[in-house]
């Protein structure tokens, strides 16, 4: 069988003690939660439709999956990554899918990002009681999140709100709606993904609320050897959106030149208008009381005469060039950025 063109589909299985490697099978580390398992699963069905593989979901414990401290002070977006990294270099599963917002921006050693798929909603998601929407919350309304991010949005909009800091899975957010707290606020992505769209009473338009970069977007990692290769090549062929991919890496550029962490409250957006890759992004000061945007396009496209910069570079260039403008009007006096050093 050529693995390189598409063929009956094979099966798709979930494996939660390790699993050796076999012929005919590639392993997809995945987290363990819900919502984890279910973006896995479907990753794993666009690998088996366009291989024929066999694939596994071999399920990793990441730390951040097993502590109850505040995301803001676990050291990073790398917590939920590293352990699927480490299966991944030593060999205990083939690849490994990400929320592409808890990837770091720096490189790792040895592993590549193979893939991102096609973009789901990349907006923020309120889910109240009542059916409420943010303008509608009675005054002095208690509202979850635990981004820092958020919260500043939250109360730039709504300087009465009190924020409360959330931890859990959907379900455990979900639940203290109506109980201790009057809304929460969530990724529309993972909502819509787990079948809880119905739980929402409004999404908040990117253009008021830029959510976090790379929101919305799966990253598939692939050791940096073996990405080249077959049935690898045709797996990632399948997975990749050219579209999804160049949002992405525009937004995860300007957090890379801004060294910006999840602790810093940035939002931003990029989207594809015509032949030009549009990138938005704000800093806000934590409180919400005072917010930088800077914004700009670059052609995006393989047929026009005029780019200035070659497309596959268009995304990065971007992303800097928004985070320069950023820096250069002062945003490492409103946030904890790294780049402004």
């Amino acid at each position: 069988m050529n693995a390189s063109l598409p063929t009956s589909s094979g099966r798709v299985f979930r494996s939660d003690a390790p699993l050796a490697a076999a012929p005919g099978l590639l392993r997809v580390g995945t987290r363990g939660s819900a919502l984890a398992v279910s973006q896995t699963t479907m990753v794993a069905e666009q690998i088996a439709t366009a291989t024929g593989l066999d694939v596994a979901l071999v399920i990793v414990t990441t730390h951040g999956d097993v502590t109850r401290a505040p995301l803001s002070q676990l050291g990073g977006t790398g917590v939920f990554v590293s352990a699927l990294r480490d299966a991944l270099l030593a060999g205990e599963c083939d690849l490994a899918v990400h929320s592409l917002k808890d990837l770091p921006t720096g490189a790792c050693p040895g592993i590549v990002l193979g893939a991102v798929p096609a973009r789901a909603d990349a907006r923020d998601a309120l889910c109240a009681r009542d059916g409420l929407t943010l303008v509608d919350l009675p005054e002095g309304a208690r509202v979850g999140t635990g981004s820092p991010r958020r919260a500043a949005q939250l109360r730039a909009r709504r300087a009465d709100i009190e924020v409360h800091d959330l931890r859990g899975n959907v379900d455990t957010r979900l639940g203290r709606v109506g109980v201790d707290l009057d809304a929460v606020v969530l990724a529309a992505a993972g909502l819509d993904r787990l079948g809880r769209a119905t739980a929402i009473t409004e999404r908040f338009p990117l253009t008021d609320v830029p959510a976090a970069p790379g929101q919305g977007a799966l990253a598939i990692e692939v050791r940096e050897a073996d990405a080249t290769t077959e049935p690898y090549v045709a797996a990632l062929a399948a997975l990749d959106d050219a579209e999804g991919r160049a949002t992405a890496l525009a937004e995860r550029a300007l957090l890379a030149t801004l060294e910006a962490g999840c602790a810093a409250p940035i939002g931003a957006t990029a989207e594809i208008e015509g032949d030009a890759l549009r990138l938005r992004a704000v800093v806000y000061l934590v409180d919400g009381s005072e917010q930088l945007t800077a914004e700009a396009a670059l052609p995006w496209s393989g047929t026009a005469a005029d780019v200035e910069v070659p497309v596959a570079e268009v995304p990065a260039e971007l992303g800097r060039r928004v985070a320069a403008e950023l820096l250069e009007n002062g945003a490492a006096e409103l946030a904890p950025l790294g780049g402004g050093a």
